[in-house]
């Protein structure tokens, strides 16, 4: 057995948000290849070689836009890209929707109906405008609802699901716009590329997308009970006396009638008084509830802070026009979306079916009323995360992200354009959120700390080590049907304080290219020092980084779609007490659906704080 080097130039300055498409300061990563073992068990690890500095000629990408249309369809994106291009902009969303692909692929026993394109009621697209008002909706908790808010709510989900199926507003179209907007049932026309689709999740579309679709949501229920005070509950998950499914979803039948807010397709195990796993695996970890709830408080931290400690972290990877989920355009995921986000979608979800339905996949998710206040949570991470007031927790500023686009039906039925630009400020949206000042930041102080005593058996088992053995000879795309353990060169060891409040040291696991029908999640630690075996570390230990994970998409035109996943590590390094060391050990885990996942490359970079 030996080790396998490669050689390229060191780099030393870190790289703005505008370039982060294009250009690196860090290294490359190993390029490997698994060769498969008999024994799907057995780890690969391979030493990183040195990095290496590519500077790209300053073209600008917009230039090269115009005019090529689909031309660029038949390119991946080379590295003379710049991340000067065009926004994302949603076309008309009732002229553009391919319901009749996405039924004819129906190739599933699907529980819901693949035709998710809004009505046409022959209305034009319009700007929208803020209306003049000064009264300001305040969201509330859900397990803390007073009798009228809870009253008011299932009001006004029962006026939604009482309208005629062919209604924009009705609770099933409601549904179909996440279903719409998530299984690329619109395309890229309005920018020139005819042929490839827009996809929300997996770049820094989420959060605003999801805002501006619950904030009519929210309206459209509150004119149908005539009330212009009306406000969403949100599933405060965050705090532990709201970390279980709140007792107003539960019920089938209230009063002798039927719940509004019930559904059939939620997992029977996680229904009552079950505190949630926000790093769920498909897998219950049967812990006492006090132990389960530090691991979310955790989780919660990792997120906001940990490894959402700049914007492209946070929001997720840049996104333009021309890029494809299908090819090596990868943008990546946010901290958020892919971790407590992704776990809450498939905890709910019902495993008894083969798509989870509800909340486990995309195409199916809005038909759960949790859906709603799961995501009015995470658009309140959103507003927590800029409150904290951290270095680096900024809103995006590139134009392609503000001039980025969607087209809604609104409250008064019309179809109106809106802006990411126009979502950053809530008080323009006239709402905000009830907060209990005593713990709505609990999670802060959950930074991880010292090393929890592990036993080689009991419920805080997560991870068995296996043997580990050299590989000679791989290359990317490395197949994670096995543990693959690798050394990745840091650009930068020993960095001062200064140093690191102005740039956030960064793991990158890029090119994540996956089968979208599947539930996928896979873990990662860095500098996990453990003998073969030993317990890996819990999700409470410094050594988790976090990890990559995925709820099903079902546009099956594109079953194999792709993605990347960044993890921070300034205070990973320092609680590990590996700041000093040339090479950070990381091992990838593979958790489940993993069988034909491969990952593209693995680097470290240095991301300014800006």
């Amino acid at each position: 057995m030996s080790h396998v080097f490669f050689s390229y130039l060191p780099s030393t300055q870190p790289i703005s948000q505008q370039a982060f498409k294009t250009q690196t300061i860090q290294p490359h990563g190993f390029k490997v290849s698994c060769n498969h073992s008999p024994d799907d068990h057995i780890n690969n690890q391979v030493i990183l070689p040195e990095p290496q500095n590519l500077t790209p000629p300053n073209i600008h990408r917009r230039n090269l836009l115009v005019g090529l249309g689909s031309l660029y369809t038949a390119t991946s994106r080379t590295p003379f890209s710049i991340a000067t291009a065009a926004p994302i902009t949603t076309p008309d969303v009732t002229f553009t929707c391919k319901d009749a692909l996405s039924e004819a692929n129906n190739l599933t026993n699907s529980v819901r109906s693949r035709k998710c394109c809004p009505p046409n009621i022959g209305k034009k697209v319009k700007p929208f405008v803020f209306p003049n008002e000064k009264t300001v909706r305040m969201r509330w908790p859900a397990h803390q609802g007073t009798f009228e808010q809870v009253d008011k709510y299932r009001r006004a989900i029962q006026a939604m699901r009482d309208l005629p199926d062919d209604h924009p507003h009705s609770f099933n179209n409601q549904a179909k716009v996440h279903c719409a907007y998530c299984n690329g049932y619109y395309n890229q026309i309005d920018s020139g590329f005819p042929h490839i689709d827009i996809h929300i999740h997996n770049s820094w579309l989420f959060f605003p997308f999801h805002r501006w679709y619950l904030y009519f949501y929210e309206r459209i229920l509150g004119k149908l009970i005539n009330d212009p005070t009306f406000a969403l509950p949100f599933w405060k998950w965050d705090e532990p006396s709201g970390m279980r499914i709140p007792e107003i979803f539960i019920p089938e039948n209230v009063n002798g009638k039927p719940n509004p807010l019930y559904d059939v397709y939620r997992d029977a195990r996680h229904i009552k008084e079950v505190v949630i796993d926000l790093d769920y695996d498909r897998k219950d970890k049967f812990v006492p509830d006090e132990i389960q709830i530090a691991y979310n408080l955790c989780t919660i931290y990792r997120d906001l802070i940990r490894n959402g400690g700049d914007t492209i972290s946070f929001f997720g990877g840049v996104y333009i026009a021309g890029d494809s989920p299908v090819s090596n355009n990868d943008p990546s995921v946010g901290s958020v979306e892919a971790g407590s986000h992704t776990a809450v979608h498939r905890w709910v979800g019902d495993a008894t079916k083969p798509l989870f339905e509800d909340m486990g996949n995309f195409y199916s998710a809005g038909y759960d009323p949790v859906f709603y206040i799961h995501h009015v949570n995470v658009d309140r991470m959103w507003k927590l995360w800029k409150d904290l007031g951290l270095p680096g927790h900024k809103d995006p500023t590139e134009r392609d992200w503000l001039n980025a686009s969607y087209v809604f039906y609104d409250e008064n039925e019309e179809l109106v354009r809106v802006y990411n630009k126009d979502s950053v400020d809530l008080k323009k949206f006239k709402y905000d959120y009830i907060e209990n000042s005593e713990q709505v930041l609990m999670w802060q102080a959950s930074r991880y700390a010292k090393h929890v005593k592990r036993s080689k058996s009991g419920p805080n088992k997560v991870h068995m080590t296996q043997k580990v053995e050299t590989v000679d000879e791989l290359k990317f795309p490395v197949r994670l049907n096995k543990i693959v353990k690798v050394r990745v060169k840091r650009p930068q060891v020993d960095r001062t304080k200064a140093e690191k409040a102005k740039a956030n040291e960064v793991l990158l696991v890029k090119r994540i290219k996956f089968d979208s029908r599947k539930f996928v999640k896979f873990d990662v630690f860095v500098n996990e020092k453990v003998k073969e075996g030993e317990m890996m570390t819990m999700s409470c230990e410094p050594e988790y980084a976090g990890g990559f994970a995925q709820i099903p998409h079902y546009d099956l035109k594109n079953m194999f779609i792709s993605s990347s996943v960044r993890l921070g590590l300034n205070e990973l390094l320092a609680d590990t007490n590996t700041e000093g060391e040339e090479y950070a050990v990381v091992t990838l885990v593979p958790i489940t659906g993993c069988d034909d996942l491969t990952v593209g490359d693995i680097k470290i970079e240095l991301v300014p704080v800006i």
